[in-house]
């Protein structure tokens, strides 16, 4: 593999220069006042995995920033791998403080998030317009999964993955309009999957936080019976 070779996925890049695209780079800071948020929000709130998810967001805008600065196969590795490590967290954080289950079966719901994405990405290939993005289109109908299966148990938290699933799907909608409309708005669209990215993935952590602080009924009784 070449780590140094050049890749040019997007409207706004035009040639190989650091500054190529400098609206895609700059709109990483999101990411970073996100993360700056959340962990004021998180700190102090007995959250480690809360605060785990805090620094990923950083290094997510961190990873992203490089490769729309270098655009090149090292840095685009460093900036879908932090997007990765953030979704596992998340889901094995939920599986096991909102479906309060052991580690072992947390882990193991966790795992299964690869043999999901592996037969849902070809599907969501078959629509037309995802493009690339169909890569992404998985994880907030998984959210949605998510969500209808804890109305019951936990309704403000299935509440507020749905409010997150929805401004993923925003979002995953401007990046896959970036390349379609690039003859008409020279900026692209990507910029907006970045912001609205910053915004949806911070709000997760909210999500989060606030499912342990109001843990769902029953959800005692299962921690004094080994959960």
């Amino acid at each position: 593999m070449d780590w140094t070779q050049y890749v040019d996925g997007y409207c706004e890049r035009l040639s190989p220069a650091y500054w190529a695209e400098p609206i895609n780079a700059i709109t990483n800071a999101a990411f970073l006042i996100a993360a700056f948020v959340m962990w004021q929000r998180a700190r102090g709130r007995g959250a480690p995995l809360a605060m785990a998810l805090v620094v990923i967001l950083a290094m997510i805008g961190i990873g992203s920033y490089l490769f729309h600065t270098h655009a090149q196969v090292w840095a685009a590795i460093l900036d879908v791998t932090p997007i990765l490590l953030y979704i596992l967290v998340y889901i094995y954080a939920v599986n096991r403080d909102v479906w309060r289950l052991s580690n072992r079966y947390a882990l193991g719901l966790t795992a299964l998030f690869f043999p999901y994405v592996a037969l849902t990405i070809p599907l969501f290939q078959l629509v037309p317009g995802l493009g690339g993005s169909a890569a992404y289109a998985p994880v907030p109908l998984l959210i949605l999964i998510y969500a209808v299966l804890l109305r019951r148990k936990a309704p403000d938290t299935a509440c507020g993955l749905t409010i997150g699933a929805t401004v993923l799907i925003t979002s995953i909608t401007f990046r896959s309009l970036d390349t379609p409309i690039c003859g008409y708005l020279p900026t692209g669209t990507h910029f907006m999957w970045h912001i609205l990215n910053a915004v949806m993935l911070g709000w997760m952590i909210e999500v989060y936080l606030r499912a342990i602080r109001n843990p769902p009924a029953g959800a005692a009784v299962a921690a004094g019976s080994g959960h």
